[in-house]
């Protein structure tokens, strides 16, 4: 009975090996054994009515780089992408500019693709400071608008508009600190999001990871050509 027992334990052993061996080589080798970051874990194919929405984004209206007032009227109908930073950021900021220009030419003849950028310093980040930041990284789709304004009315269209944290930090690199994230609009103003492995909406894209781009650019192309 003993040795009936071992033979038992020996061929479920043996079963184990042959399935799942192969499998968890495969993962070793991707990179994909275990991902601690779950924003940006998204499903490799998803289409627009898989993009669900998130919330509707709230009204803005501020001065961009070319000093004209910009608000959400200026990208009705249009698929954009929003991020919060500042022109003096020593850390992020730099990445996450030069992964947007990536997309800018990814979408160079849409003229339904934009970018609404917040800097989180208006003090500093005049629309002078940032039409040199937006000369500087080769800024060339006039929809992406570069915005400065009233403090308190930035950092609550972050932080309370669209949960993207952004804060006046004394210890942190350049005296601010933010989010990496990026989030999507849709042709109706409506934030919209890919659903992860997990089956939760990962809400944001990460604007600093290959990953994160690659997500964004197939998700932005979806919402394009959605009516």
């Amino acid at each position: 009975m003993k040795n009936k027992s071992y033979i038992i334990v020996g061929f479920v052993i043996l079963v184990f090996g042959i399935y799942f061996v192969p499998k968890i080589v495969s993962r070793i080798q991707n990179g994909t054994v275990v991902d601690l970051d779950r924003h940006a874990i998204g499903k490799e194919t998803a289409s627009s009515e898989s993009l669900v929405e998130i919330g509707k984004v709230p009204h803005f209206e501020f001065v961009n780089q070319n000093n004209d007032t910009i608000s959400n009227d200026n990208y009705k109908d249009k698929v954009y992408l929003v991020e919060f930073f500042f022109t003096s950021c020593p850390s992020i900021c730099p990445v996450m500019n030069s992964n947007l220009v990536k997309l800018q030419n990814a979408f160079r003849k849409s003229k339904d693709f934009g970018i609404a950028s917040f800097t989180i310093d208006p003090s500093h980040d005049t629309p002078e400071v940032l039409k040199a930041y937006a000369d500087k990284y080769g800024v060339r789709n006039p929809n992406w608008n570069m915005m400065t304004g009233d403090l308190k009315t930035i950092y609550k269209l972050a932080n309370t508009g669209f949960n993207l944290y952004a804060g006046v930090n004394p210890n942190a690199e350049g005296g601010f600190e933010h989010s990496g994230f990026f989030a999507l609009v849709d042709k109706k103003g409506y934030i919209r999001s890919r659903i992860d492995n997990f089956g939760n909406p990962i809400v944001y894209y990460d604007g600093t990871s290959d990953s994160g781009i690659k997500m964004l650019e197939q998700d932005v192309r979806l919402l394009l050509n959605q009516e």
